[in-house]
């Protein structure tokens, strides 16, 4: 990683203490990282024929959604899928060792890696040309179709567990479990069973289990964003936002930790996976904030926050959103429209907690003189900008995302030759097709596994089922019924994808909310919030483990950090069910604004009754006003707003006042 040359001669007059730290940061290897620390980047180092295989077998997985995405890509769906998830089961068996052992070492046994990729390409093609005569002949399966049927649900299963480990495994095992001995189970759980071939049926051939919605997003929609990160991380985008994050907020209080949210910010809007956005940026900015003299445990924690919020800020979102936007049957643009103020109150959330803490501990950030200039950074790489606003540009005039992204495909290709530091040539664009394969196998699996429990949710109707325990537990009191939510969609994501997370906790516990007035967009957008969070919370917490392996900190430790500097995040879908206007679902533009600006000094006054600071200590009194005073704000009306405003200006004014006095003691002594 070439950083400290890019940095230096974009601003030569930096400093020697500004160069140092640059050098330190060289020696952070991004790729190196990524395997260590993102679980879905562990891959095995293949050699020769199979290196060779796995290159062309990921190339031509990027050209094939591309040429889907193009207007001529015209394959039914049903049979896209099936290719898609082919040559993905195939590069994951291939690319993905079989386990991990504790040292580190990875084994993967590559004849039977080989006979399941060879099997489960062969078995999804057979599938291609089976889907016609199925359906024509009312869906009656032959003895072959049961066979190929059982071995694609059995290697989705092995290759779930490879990529995305045990867990991903076990519980759709346990929900087909379940399905088949529904009637031996008491109470509610009672159903009356389904034989192993209605099983299969279901899972394979039917719209509602491995090929259904989720694996079709991924195979339509996600992958192409995938690909288009990948392209503009070949062609250097990351350092552009990098480096605009240190011009922008290195000299501010807290300094390096600004430029962690900034730059997260930055590339979360076009790289969702919270793990991978801990690792690019954290390389950069973890020892930076580590040298102004932030605790391991802290900068980790502050760089995992951070990336997180990627996954929720548009235009380019986690893969969840698509798949949000499939199941509410809506545009993508829509879900930008919805999710764009949450997002925004996340970072301001985050800017103020550590902006509070910064102020509280005497952190200062750099001397303007020994940063970045932006006019400089703009020029150098600018234009590397140009296919993000085309992107932006076709979503906004409501082309469908795929369409988008494909054509912002093709524009940064012609882009990036204008300057020869950004310019793909036949490697860098072999690569960048590679990468993007590889970096979407985890998504595209964890939609097929995820398929199965979905499938079986909807066979059996337990969803509904668990939705009334739910309500029966919450007595049908709202804010009860979010907790518990939020409660299930944390403990459901730890240790699985944000996608994963979102489709199992979608399936089975937006129905609740929905029962007690909200939106079906609102509550879908709460589930996909802590769907995310839970990258963040212990005990299996991905993105913290990722920012604590980087900072050489405690997991547990950076973990637990990250919910208390986020915890003001976890605050913020509570704002946007009680207000819609925040969604901008609702309400005149004005009544909107109104909206993000009391949500914001909510989010203020949250921050200083949990720091504990403004100018000085707050005096316990003064952070249970602020607490009540935030409580006021989250839900917006004329009343809670101005006791909120009242509140927050009456510790202001004792504040300052205490402030004064202190100084001039200060002064006098």
């Amino acid at each position: 990683m070439d950083e400290k040359k890019n940095v230096t001669q974009t601003e030569p007059e930096a400093s020697e203490e500004h160069k140092s730290a640059l050098e330190s940061i060289e020696m952070l290897d991004v790729e190196e990282n990524l395997k260590k620390y993102d679980s879905e980047s562990v891959m095995t180092e293949n050699k020769g024929f199979v290196a060779r295989l796995v290159t062309v077998l990921a190339v031509c997985l990027s050209v094939y959604q591309l040429f889907l995405a193009s207007p001529w890509g015209t394959i039914p769906s049903a049979k896209a899928r099936a290719i898609h998830l082919g040559f993905v089961m195939a590069l994951i068996f291939l690319n993905v060792p079989m386990l991990k052992k504790k040292d580190g070492t990875l084994v993967n046994f590559i004849p039977w890696s080989m006979i399941c990729a060879v099997l489960a390409l062969g078995f999804n093609f057979y599938l291609y040309g089976r889907i016609d005569p199925i359906a024509a002949n009312g869906g009656v399966l032959t003895d072959l179709d049961y066979l190929c049927c059982a071995v694609i649900l059995v290697l989705v299963l092995l290759a779930g567990r490879r990529s995305l480990g045990t867990i991903m495994c076990v519980l759709p095992i346990l929900f087909l479990v379940y399905a088949y001995f529904g009637a031996s189970l008491p109470g509610i759980l009672n159903h009356r069973g389904f034989s192993v071939a209605r099983l299969l049926r279901q899972m394979v051939t039917s719209a509602e289990g491995i090929y259904g919605i989720p694996l079709g997003v991924s195979c339509s929609t996600i992958f192409l964003f995938v690909l288009f990160g990948a392209f503009l991380s070949e062609t250097g985008l990351s350092e552009l936002f990098t480096n605009v994050a240190m011009a922008i907020a290195g000299d501010k209080d807290g300094g390096p930790a600004k430029v962690s949210i900034v730059a997260s910010g930055l590339l979360g809007m076009i790289n969702g996976s919270a793990a991978a956005n801990v690792v690019t940026t954290g390389a950069f900015t973890i020892p930076l904030m580590k040298k102004l003299g932030y605790q391991n445990h802290f900068a980790g924690a502050v760089e995992a926050v951070a990336s997180t919020g990627g996954q929720i800020m548009p235009p380019v979102m986690g893969a969840a959103a698509f798949i949000m936007a499939e199941y509410l049957g809506v545009s993508y643009r829509t879900i930008i429209f919805y999710a764009i103020i949450p997002a925004v109150l996340y970072y301001v959330a985050l800017w103020i907690n550590v902006d509070l803490e910064a102020k509280r501990t005497g952190l200062r950030g750099y001397p303007k003189d020994q940063l970045p200039k932006i006019g400089k950074e703009l020029k150098a790489r600018g234009h590397l900008l140009i296919p993000v606003a085309v992107l932006m540009a076709l979503l906004m005039m409501n082309y469908s995302a795929s369409y988008s992204c494909f054509i912002s495909i093709v524009a940064l290709v012609i882009v990036s030759s204008f300057k020869k530091s950004s310019r793909l040539n036949l490697k860098s664009l072999v690569k960048a097709l590679e990468s993007g394969a590889k970096q979407g196998m985890s998504v595209a699996i964890a939609t097929a596994v995820c398929g199965i429990i979905v499938g079986v949710v909807n066979l059996t109707g337990i969803g509904l089922q668990l939705a009334n325990i739910i309500l029966d537990i919450a007595g049908g009191n709202l804010f009860l019924t979010m907790v518990m939510t939020m409660i299930a969609c944390v403990i459901l994501g730890m240790g699985m994808p944000t996608s994963a997370a979102y489709i199992v906790a979608a399936t089975v516990a937006v129905g609740a909310m929905t029962k007690l007035g909200v939106s079906l967009a609102a509550a879908h957008l709460f589930v996909l919030y802590y769907a995310a969070l839970s990258a963040i919370t212990p005990p299996v917490a991905l993105a913290s483990y990722a920012g604590a392996g980087i900072a050489g900190a405690n997991p547990n430790k950076v973990g637990w950090t990250a919910v208390r500097i986020g915890l003001l995040a976890f605050v913020i879908p509570f704002f946007f069910v009680y207000s819609p206007e925040l969604m901008m679902m609702q309400g005149a533009w004005y009544n909107i604004l109104w909206a993000f600006i009391s949500a914001c000094v909510g989010c203020f006054c949250l921050g200083g009754a949990l720091i504990g600071y403004y100018k000085t200590n707050l005096k316990i009194y003064e952070r249970a006003a602020l607490l009540f005073a935030a409580a006021n704000l989250v839900d917006s009306g004329l009343v809670t707003d101005a006791i909120g405003f009242g509140l927050l200006i009456l510790v202001l004014f004792l504040q300052n006042q205490r402030y004064k006095k202190e100084k001039a003691a200060k002064a006098a002594a």
